[in-house]
């Protein structure tokens, strides 16, 4: 009798993951730490990623110096030609990138598209970085005298990123920092490492020098390291607010600029004359879009005197009718989560909010997609009758979580927004120019939607919050990413004809 030939797993090896640094890849060091990596739609692990250590992070850094002092000498036009052609090979690659992060994020294939071309908005915004550096220049302050301004790179910049969107959240930064001649040191999740190793790539095909543009994953121990280190001039941020007030405390006690983005609870106020059917289809994608994990998600709806029943009519019915599958799939409308763990975390936040006394109106925890029945996901849930002392109010869960708080007028529900301690971003939905003119410019909140669900601001203008949202004091990418990436210079010359001039011992005026 034969013996039976052992059984073979058909799944692939994982991929083994490292770094990017000084231009080209770093495998990691022998016995380093190391995290998984998981495709959340199948519960399958698909890649080890190294964690960098304070001394293989320090490389990154000493990388970005020695390439600093070049970079910086290169003019801003060819700095941003180096640009235009990363931009013409982020669209070749688009497809390529955005199944990269669906498959370690989870989100569908549409909205890592969608995310990769806001990234490369920012890009094309860089792109125009001559005009963007240009100075002001003053004609004969004095008599003979002459004064202008300049904007000159800081050196090494720092960007540490979060997992919900690993291609637009780094775009956010980098682009701007290098075409103002700084060099830049990326720290991504290690969540989902695989597309911005892949923008490193990109990037020096594009005929970036090597060292400007450095990649390290790992946790705490590279991220500390950032915070601290002397080679590094300025850091970025974006994640939660525990997080961010720690970035933002440690790198400025360190000597750093510093602006570091938190968290959110972007509420949605619905007015009584809004359509419930364009609300509705409104909540859907910016309450469960990316499964909940967007920092621009609206996680409260408040509804404003009669507005809650038909709001709730509508937005069931379309609910029911969510397509929820693997983000691979053509035609799905909501993904998993992006790990298991954070699956039991938002799980817990549901069963707290029963708890809590909040009208649990639908329950997406038990919910399976077939053939993926390892696969981290949540469906849809809806609370009705949420009150603001509750941490399903007060608390970000980042999942597709959504609360309606019932108030009875839009001071009410200005009140109910301006009190909470984020300040992210907000909405209001109504067809009354005076609610909403009331509501955009009494609202504390870095970015207003009026009947726009997320109102995250194009390119050429900057995203940022209020309250804890921000700690610092600019916002990312657009004007306030450019001054933040360099430091102001004010000159003043006079050419004298001929004497020496006599000692003057009092604060010159110019005469």
């Amino acid at each position: 009798m034969s013996t039976p030939a052992p059984t073979r797993s058909t799944a692939p090896s994982p991929l083994e993951l490292g770094h990017f640094i000084d231009g080209k890849p770093v495998a990691a060091a022998t016995g380093a730490r190391h995290g998984d990596v998981y495709d959340p739609a199948t519960g399958e692990l698909r890649a080890h990623v190294a964690f960098a250590s304070a001394a293989e992070t320090r490389v990154a850094i000493a990388a970005a110096r020695a390439a600093f002092p070049g970079w910086a000498k290169v003019t801003p036009l060819q700095r941003a030609r180096v640009l235009f052609r990363f931009k013409g090979l982020l669209e070749t690659h688009i497809d390529e990138l955005a199944r990269l992060i669906t498959l370690e994020h989870g989100k569908v294939l549409s909205d890592a598209r969608g995310e990769v071309t806001r990234g490369l908005e920012v890009v094309e915004f860089a792109c125009g970085i001559p005009q963007l550096l240009k100075g002001e220049f003053s004609e004969d302050v004095g008599s003979g005298i002459d004064s202008w301004s300049i904007r000159q790179p800081l050196g090494v910049c720092a960007g540490i990123t979060p997992f919900n969107f690993p291609a637009m959240v780094p775009m956010w930064m980098f682009p701007v920092a290098i075409a103002c001649g700084n060099t830049f040191v990326l720290k991504p999740s290690e969540k989902d490492p695989s597309c911005p190793l892949r923008l490193a790539e990109l990037l020096a095909e594009a005929g970036l020098p090597a060292g400007v543009f450095n990649v390290v994953n790992g946790d705490r121990e590279a991220v500390d390291t950032l915070l601290t280190d002397p080679g590094v001039d300025a850091v970025s941020f974006v994640g939660s607010t525990p997080i961010a007030e720690h970035v933002h405390r440690t790198a400025a006690q360190h000597g750093k600029r510093v602006q570091a983005l938190g968290g959110a609870k972007n509420h949605m106020v619905v007015m009584p004359d809004a359509d419930p059917d364009r609300v509705a289809n409104a909540l859907l994608g910016a309450a469960y879009g990316s499964a909940g994990e967007r920092c621009m998600a609206i996680s409260v709806a408040v509804t404003v005197g009669d507005a809650a029943e038909p709001l709730i009519a509508a937005l069931t019915k379309k609910i029911a009718g969510l397509r929820i599958a693997s983000g691979l799939e053509p035609g799905a409308e909501m993904g998993p989560l992006v790990t298991r763990e954070h699956r039991e975390k938002v799980r817990n936040y549901i069963a707290l909010g029963v708890t809590e006394g909040a009208k649990l109106l639908i329950d997406g925890r038990g919910h399976t997609v077939p053939g993926h029945e390892n696969g981290f996901f949540v469906g849809p849930v809806l609370f009705d009758h949420v009150e603001r002392h509750m941490r399903i109010y007060r608390e970000e869960i980042f999942g597709p979580v959504l609360a309606i708080v019932r108030v009875g007028t839009l001071a009410e529900a200005l009140e109910l927004v301006n009190e909470h301690e984020f300040g992210n971003g907000t909405s209001i939905f109504t067809n009354d120019g005076r609610a909403a003119r009331v509501f955009a410019h009494g609202v504390a909140a870095g970015m207003v939607g009026v009947n726009i669900p997320i109102p995250v601001p194009m390119a050429f203008h900057s995203f940022g919050g209020w309250k804890r949202s921000l700690f610092g004091d600019m916002h990312v990418h657009g004007p306030e990413g450019v001054r933040f990436y360099t430091r102001l210079k004010a000159i003043t010359a006079r050419w004298p004809t001929s004497g020496a001039g006599t000692a003057e011992f009092v604060m010159p005026t110019m005469k």
